[in-house]
């Protein structure tokens, strides 16, 4: 392949085209950074009377979604502070869900990892005799034939 004769000079451009090399720089250095915003949001969340939410918390720490939140939480020293808050948000949700006992509190508790549990619980060996599932095939064939 031969260079064009008319083509620009190549650019002296840095390989990263302008961005950080690092990738984007984190919004908080140290978990010292978060703790005030993050006792800042509870504190006007019960001044206010409004209704803590993890949408709300990560809104108060600067993020743009709750996966930035959840990032924060995965990193080791930011880890005990954000878990802390988002149980207190999660705390908030159960609370709520005692005084009134809305789809909503439920909803969200399940978002959080709740999960309703029947009750139904099977222990032991289910077995199927011969007699049984021969007599179960050929009902099959019979509706199968129907059709």
């Amino acid at each position: 392949m031969t260079k064009r004769k008319d083509a620009p000079p190549p650019t002296t451009r840095p390989r990263y085209n302008g961005k950080h090399p690092g990738g984007r720089p984190p919004i908080h250095d140290t978990p010292d950074t978060m703790q005030p915003l993050i006792d800042k949001y509870f504190a006007d969340c019960q001044t206010s009377g409004t209704k803590c939410t993890v949408c709300g918390l990560a809104l108060a720490l600067g993020f743009t979604s709750r996966s930035t939140l959840y990032d924060y939480m995965a990193k080791g020293e930011f880890s005990v502070v954000v878990k802390r808050a988002h149980f207190r948000v999660e705390a908030d949700y159960e609370r709520a869900l005692r005084e009134t006992g809305r789809a909503g509190e439920i909803f969200g508790l399940k978002n959080m990892g709740w999960h309703d549990d029947t009750g139904v619980r099977y222990s032991g060996e289910i077995s199927i005799s011969q007699v049984q599932r021969d007599a179960a095939v050929a009902a099959a064939i019979a509706l199968k034939d129907d059709d």
